[in-house]
């Protein structure tokens, strides 16, 4: 609780008079000079002395002194009022540092005062300078070109929200796709740095836990591969981590901390459709802490505002009110593999020509949606039109009705794959390839695709003209070559990822009683953020890192002191239990006989 120490019991230590005359033993009955609590009983007794003189002492005390009577009172009143939760004793470790001497905030003090968090964060910096410094100016993924194109030509993509290609506008006046690169990396510590704030400063971790729980966002090679591509999805992370990291900073948020949360969430919603879960999981959140329904109002009313209004300027372009026109057609792709037409009755005809029987499908379930042999080109028009988005959601959802078993198999089959020990070449060798520092010692530079965008446009030439020079992705040695044998060793594998989750999971069981306390939030976002893809589209490993930083946060919360308080709390209980309940052991040698005199009776 702000203001208050942990160790505060809410008792007054001392007494003191204004310096005209003493307290009549009041401030010796209270710090249990002459006999402490048990003094102050016996004079509290009802037709005691101590009562009388008490009482005496309420009419004689001098103005600006305390009585014991009233000490009594303000004592009682202290006791009845309502107990702080534990959670908020246990939680306010920066109250604790407010009663230490102040210290310097240089960059030298901090540095002592947090050796472990140090030396990971300017390790951290160093990989991703030397990241920057052997690809050069950026990497690029097949999706880059999509989010290039909005920033060259702003208009509501169809495909996928244009939350990042505004960030690439933002940055488009500085012609350089390695200040992209370098935001993004920034982004990447920032994320460490919160991870390691909450749980130090907030949630009382001594420095080295906090710092190794930090360690997995910030040197993972995967994660640093991942911001130096011009992609969503450090954009998102940060930005989830981010209204994370504000909800969790108080006990009680304000109207402005709500407003900041929903807004944050509102912009990640528009940068990845999953933001929408994410607004589920943080309202579930608010609920269970009871903030109150005016606080959820306004965190759902902040996070709705960016979100209508890109549905209104999507409605004033395509004429239909919405933000894409995909959902339907990846949930097509999800059920693609096992999807059974002889299974589904009073199907529409007009669906006939997106069943294929077993034998002839595609090897992957998104070749559903980007193979040329694919069943949805069986129709005309564009791919991701409003119609064909409509017809696929709608035979998606029949089959899933009709197929429940069959969709659970494969949304569990994608979500375990995430925790596997090997990182396996999928869904293809292509894909794969392009989350790696690929290697080419002759130093050529990876030519941009000729992808015709639109009638006027081509993919590489946008690059070019958004970098105003070359644009392609050149290896420069050494430097590519150490951070290439950087993410042949260090990385986060699946199975570990698996580990920080049960870890975080682990530390909710002490605190089932409220659901689970506060590492609740952090724990479901990260599962859902990994169970959402799997679920709606197909596994991807690009869509397991966004989920690292709040698995580790709620892995670092499972050590906290109330968390710790109350496992000790369930042991001392087990070690009184366990005399109560062990049998009574024999005493030592024969047993005695009965006397002679016994026996006869």
């Amino acid at each position: 609780m702000a203001g208050r120490s942990p160790r505060d019991t809410g008792r007054d230590e001392t007494v003191r008079g204004d310096g005209r005359g003493g307290t009549n033993g009041a401030a010796t009955a209270v710090t249990g000079e002459d006999g402490g609590p048990a003094a102050d009983r016996r004079r509290d007794t009802p037709g005691s002395a101590g009562a009388d003189s008490a009482a005496g002492a309420r009419r004689d005390t001098p103005k600006g002194t305390t009585s014991v009577l009233e000490m009594r009172d303000v004592r009682q009143e202290t006791l009845d009022a309502p107990a702080e939760p534990a959670e908020k004793v246990a939680e306010a470790p920066a109250d604790e540092d407010s009663a230490r001497p102040k210290r310097g905030f240089g960059l030298w003090p901090i540095v002592r005062r947090n050796p472990a968090f140090s030396v990971i964060i300017v390790m951290a910096a160093l990989l991703r300078l030397t990241a920057m410094a052997g690809y050069r100016p950026v990497m690029f993924f097949n999706d880059s070109f999509d989010y290039l194109h909005v920033a060259m030509e702003p208009y509501p993509h169809p495909l996928r929200p244009d939350g990042y290609g505004f960030l690439l506008i933002l940055l488009k006046p500085f012609h350089s796709f390695a200040l992209v690169s370098a935001v993004q990396h920034l982004m990447g510590l920032a994320m460490g740095l919160m991870v390691y704030a909450l749980l130090h400063r907030r949630f009382g971790l001594p420095g080295w836990g906090a710092a190794l729980a930090a360690a997995p966002v910030l040197l993972d090679a995967y994660q640093i591969q991942l911001e130096h591509l011009v992609l969503s999805d450090t954009l998102f992370s940060f930005l989830v981590m981010s209204a994370v990291t504000l909800l969790l900073w108080r006990d009680r948020p304000s109207w402005k901390i709500a407003a900041a949360v929903g807004l944050i969430i509102g912009f990640s919603w528009l940068t990845r459709t999953v933001g929408m879960p994410v607004l589920i999981g943080v309202l579930t959140y608010m609920l269970i802490r009871r903030s109150g329904w005016k606080i959820m109002a306004v965190t759902a009313a902040a996070c709705m505002l960016p979100v209508l209004s890109y549905m209104t300027w999507y409605k004033a372009e395509t004429g239909k009110f919405a933000m894409t026109e995909s959902t339907g057609i990846f949930l097509y792709a999800r059920v693609y593999k096992f999807a059974d037409c002889h299974q589904i009755p009073d199907l529409p005809v007009r669906q006939y020509p997106l069943c294929t029987e077993e034998e002839n499908r595609l090897p992957k379930s998104q070749d559903g949606i980007w193979n040329s042999a694919s069943p949805l080109n069986r129709y005309p028009g564009q791919r991701f039109s409003p119609e064909n988005n409509e017809l696929a959601n709608d035979y998606a959802k029949r089959v899933i009705t009709n197929q429940p078993v069959d969709y659970a198999q494969v949304v569990l089959g994608d979500f375990f794959r995430v925790f596997q020990w090997d990182r396996t070449v999928f869904p293809d060798k292509a894909t794969y390839d392009q989350y790696e520092f690929w290697d080419d010692r002759d130093g050529n530079s990876r030519p941009l695709p000729n992808w015709r965008m639109d009638g006027d446009s081509i993919a590489a030439a946008e690059a070019k003209e958004y970098e105003d020079g070359n644009a392609e992705t050149h290896a420069v040695e050494p430097f590519a070559g150490v951070i290439r044998g950087y993410q042949d060793v260090f990385f986060l594998r699946g199975t570990m990822i698996g580990g920080i989750l049960l870890i975080g999971l682990a530390g909710l069981i002490p605190l089932w009683r409220r659901l689970g306390g506060r590492a609740f939030l952090p724990w479901t976002l990260a599962t859902g953020l990994l169970l959402a893809p799997a679920a709606t589209a197909e596994f991807d490993y690009r869509y397991v890192l966004p989920a690292v930083p709040l698995a580790a946060l709620a892995a670092g919360m499972a050590f906290t002191p109330e968390v710790r308080g109350t496992v000790r709390g369930w042991g001392r209980r087990l070690r009184r239990v366990a005399p109560a309940t062990a049998p009574v052991p024999a005493a030592d040698g024969p047993a005695p006989q009965p006397s002679a005199h016994d026996r006869e009776k």
